[in-house]
């Protein structure tokens, strides 16, 4: 991968080995991929893995060089979903007050003080979970195919090949079926973790209440138990959206697909967290930003909504876009990484062979 240029050969590339596969019908594919980046290494001496500031310039040359198919993609596909995202719209409030009641009620028989902290969070983890449920069906039919739109789109930029609408159809009729079979993997997983949470801080709380603590020292072991739970939340949103990144680039669909991904970024972790962090950070700016220019009226006549609602709902449609890229571009630079520890293992077997023939 050439990360000056942003538009280098990537790992995988079936332009890459088509030619030395004719030449050769025995060759192993995943050694041919193997011999072939390592040529380019010492060629051009640019291959390796990248970091997240590499992986976002990255990112942006891919953006310059189909930056007409991107625009398309956000304008019909993820335009929508953002609208109704940041709206609510399809959020029913009194759901979110019972599902919020119940879990302060679970909260407060765990021992747990009922504070501001604590109402908020309960307020906003209901919120959270009542918008998935409604929103459903467009994260498994507008936002998964906008993903998969963004994934064929970087394969090919890579292959010097603009993005073209009539052959995406062609392709995503034919894996449709494995990229929602590994979306519903995902959502499994994550909706695991989340019960996980749940019934562990329940737990921890009602240890330390039988222990006799006060509920207000409670309150600081469940926010350790929390600290964990995001970093291990974060960890499955990476491999979640890595497995969907596979399912569209490989043979492979459902819970094949996310334990390749838990092996792929291995090694890879942080550069996955930090990537997810800056996501994340830019999605809750834009949506503090909605809340607080459009949805509440806290100046003027509210006229200058006509522009900011828009203007909003495009730069969060934006922000979702590059999270998908980054998240292609992160796919590749684990191949790249995968390989380069590949390769340095074989590294000392190929040297004693060499010394061997010297000899």
């Amino acid at each position: 991968m050439e990360v000056s240029s942003g538009l280098g050969p990537r790992p995988g590339s079936s332009g890459l080995t088509r030619e030395k596969h004719e030449e050769d019908q025995g060759i192993n594919i995943e050694n041919l991929e193997l011999e072939t980046l390592v040529n380019d290494s010492r060629s051009n001496h640019q291959f390796h893995s990248m970091g997240a500031l590499d992986i976002l310039r990255e990112t942006v040359w891919i953006l310059r060089f189909n930056s007409g198919g991107f625009m398309a993609i956000v304008a019909v596909l993820i335009c929508p979903v953002s609208a109704v995202l940041l709206s609510n719209v399809l959020v029913d409030q009194s759901l979110v007050k019972r599902l919020s009641f119940r879990l302060l009620l679970v909260a407060k028989s765990s021992g747990l003080p009922l504070k501001p902290f604590v109402k908020q969070s309960c307020h906003r983890m209901a919120e959270m979970v009542i918008s998935a449920a409604m929103c459903f069906p467009l994260f498994v039919t507008l936002l998964l195919l906008s993903k998969a739109a963004v994934v064929h789109t970087v394969d090919c930029t890579y292959s010097r090949k603009k993005f073209d609408a009539s052959k995406f159809y062609g392709i995503i009729c034919k894996i449709w079926k494995r990229i929602v079979t590994t979306y519903l993997w995902g959502c499994l997983v994550m909706s695991g973790c989340l019960t996980f949470f749940i019934v562990l801080l329940v737990v921890v709380s009602c240890v330390f209440l039988i222990m006799g603590f006060p509920s207000d020292l409670i309150l600081y072991p469940a926010m350790v138990v929390g600290l964990i739970f995001s970093i291990i939340f974060a960890n499955a949103i990476i491999i979640c959206n890595t497995a969907i990144v596979i399912s569209v680039l490989e043979d492979v669909a459902g819970p094949q697909a996310v334990l390749r991904s838990s092996s792929l970024i291995k090694g890879q972790t942080q550069v996955g967290l930090l990537i997810f962090l800056g996501s994340t950070i830019g999605m809750a700016f834009v949506e503090g930003l909605f809340e607080h220019r459009v949805k509440t009226l806290s100046y003027g006549d509210g006229s200058s909504r006509l522009w900011e609602g828009p203007l909003l709902v495009v730069m969060y449609s934006f922000v979702v876009m590059i999270d998908s890229m980054m998240s292609t571009v992160f796919y590749f630079s684990c191949k790249s990484y995968r390989l380069e520890s590949a390769s340095e293992e074989n590294e000392p077997v190929l040297e004693a062979q060499v010394n061997g023939e010297v000899q």
